[in-house]
């Protein structure tokens, strides 16, 4: 691989220039350190720091194990489920047992029929609720120990791009001169106001501004909740990531203190709401804003009676925003500095790292060949693009529907029936890749028709989003009741083969999904004998790598 020149004391040499060092630019860097790449890593701020993206999900667990096994990167490890973190980086990181939801509506207490739950099958991970200052700093350092040169509260002020690299000056001063940029940064990105990339408007669909921050004494809903036992979910509230979902917007609850060696008392906790339907007040605080949505919500509220925030309030704008182009010649716009949608469903770091996985091996071999033309990133931009569409048409749809239950319940089973496929075929490659040692079990995962899908095989799955989608909006824009919009999504996941029928997607009245043992042994019999062909590839390869490697991969997951 080629190196660049010693550095002369004014201008510092080096392969990559990776601007922003979060877990995007941080991961980033320690896995191309670790590979021998010359690597600067700069940020703005500082570590430790505040960060949301705090819930994690299977596909996100399932992208940390393939990066940390691809790329030999054995800190990544420390990330992927709960116990890992408290053992590797500290007792701060709390238990993310599930996805709960319960939909309020103002002055009144929630129906418990008006609730959905889906609790992650242990096979699938042991996610977590990450304390982003302890996770990003314990990856910030790892990519220190890999030999990244780091910059800490440095802003770059130029960047200037010629046929042979490019050349970063600092606000001090002090020049890098790199052969690829990547901007990791997020909104503030450089690169995009270098190039004017941003897109005014956006073009998503989606609308949503945000107020967050951290508290303590936050009580747990299972505490405050008025619901008999027998109407409430198999999982604790508290034991997972909750979801209060209002009209056009929701409240999130993440307890760090959920797991039993958690020693970290702290909450984070939001309101995301359209703007189009509560626009933005210029006479209230954040905090005062807050209050007043607590106000409208008597079960919420009671979860605030002894709690007080530890940070100043962060309140946005609309959160979404969108770049016309996200690769160049010799630059890639990472991530969440391309685009975003919402932290509903918790997609960001997921497919912040899908995006690390799919640039880095193509960087590693441009930087052996000497050649960044775009076309050999081509495929990074298509899968930006396409993970953003697929999320604004997800969570778009879903905003619609928080207004009407049934049309909710049936948006909550389009999103979840796909979790698990969606990870399996992760972890197929990643068995594959354990057994043979061969990167084409990873690079297969890129040979699917729609990038950013979470089956991005599946032409089914597709359509029924895209149904489901179109079902959505002929409600909002008042072509469809609620009832009749959601009898049309229901009826197209009855009238998919592929659903899984197991676990209770299919059936509206099953609201919590609570997926056993022997659940979860019906489903892998199903996927592999009873499914369609599709669904009968992926099951009989997922159960043979897991008889195969059973006592390897209990381990791993």
């Amino acid at each position: 691989m080629k190196s660049p020149d010693k550095s002369d004391g004014k201008t510092h040499l080096v392969d990559v220039v990776i601007l922003g060092s979060g877990l995007a630019g941080s991961v980033t860097a320690s896995i191309l350190a670790r590979q021998g790449v010359k690597v600067a890593l700069i940020d703005a701020s500082q570590h430790p720091r505040f960060a949301i993206g705090e819930s994690m999900t299977p596909q996100l667990v399932e992208w940390l194990h393939i990066l940390a096994e691809r790329y030999d990167v054995p800190e990544i490890k420390g990330l992927t489920s709960i116990t890992a973190s408290t053992r590797d980086i500290g007792p701060t990181f709390g238990n993310k047992a599930h996805f709960g939801f319960m939909r309020h509506y103002p002055g009144k207490e929630p129906d418990p029929r008006e609730s959905t739950q889906f609790t992650i099958p242990k096979i699938l991970t042991q996610a977590s609720h990450m304390f982003r200052q302890d996770s990003d700093s314990f990856m910030f350092h790892a990519a220190c120990r890999y030999g990244s040169v780091t910059r800490q509260n440095w802003r770059a002020t130029d960047l200037d791009f010629d046929d042979d690299g490019v050349t970063v000056t600092g606000k001090n001063g002090e020049v890098f001169r790199a052969r690829y940029l990547i901007d990791a940064s997020g909104f503030r990105s450089p690169l995009a106001e270098k190039f004017g990339l941003r897109e005014t408007p956006a073009r998503f669909k989606h609308h949503s501004r945000s107020l967050f921050t951290h508290f303590v004494g936050v009580r747990p809903f299972d505490e405050v909740s008025r619901h008999p036992r027998k109407e409430r979910p198999p999982k604790a509230w508290h034991e997972g990531t909750m979801h209060h979902l209002i009209e056009r917007g929701w409240f999130w609850i993440i307890p760090f203190d959920s797991y039993k060696k958690s020693k970290n008392p702290l909450c984070s906790v939001g309101l995301t709401i359209d703007p189009r339907r509560y626009p933005k007040p210029t006479d209230m605080t954040p905090e005062e804003e807050f209050e007043s949505f607590l106000d409208q919500y008597p079960a919420v509220k009671r979860q605030f009676t002894d709690a007080h925030r530890v940070r100043e309030w962060v309140s946005t704008d609309r959160l979404q925003y969108s770049s016309s182009r996200t690769i160049g010649d010799r630059w890639c716009l990472m991530s969440h500095a391309a685009g975003f949608i919402d932290p509903l469903f918790s997609r960001g770091l997921s497919n912040t790292f899908e995006v690390v996985d799919a640039l880095v091996h193509r960087l590693l071999g441009a930087l052996k060949e000497d050649d960044f033309s775009e076309e050999r990133f081509a495929y990074v931009e298509q899968l930006e693009r396409g993970l953003l569409h697929f999320n604004d048409e997800l969570v778009n749809s879903s905003f619609i529907s928080f207004e009407n239950f049934e049309l909710w319940n049936a948006m909550f089973r389009v999103w979840g029936a796909f979790i698990t496929p969606g990870v399996m075929r992760l972890t197929r490659a990643r068995m594959l890749y354990l057994k043979y040692g061969r990167d084409e079990s990873f690079l297969e995962l890129e040979d699917a028709p729609y990038p950013g899908l979470w089956w991005p095989e599946s032409d089914k799955f597709k359509n029924l989003l895209e149904g489901a989608a179109e079902a959505c909006e002929k409600y909002e824009a008042g072509a469809l009741t609620g009832t009749e919009a959601a009898a049309i999504v229901h009826r197209l996941i009855q009238t998919t083969d592929i659903v899984n029928p197991v676990f209770g997607w299919k059936d509206p009245e099953q609201r919590h999904i609570f997926p056993t043992t022997f659940m979860i042994a019906r489903f892998l019999y199903w996927a592999s004998v009873q499914g369609p062909p599709e669904m009968n590839e992926l099951g009989r390869e997922f159960m043979k790598g897991i008889l195969k490697n059973g006592v390897k991969m209990r381990k791993l997951l």
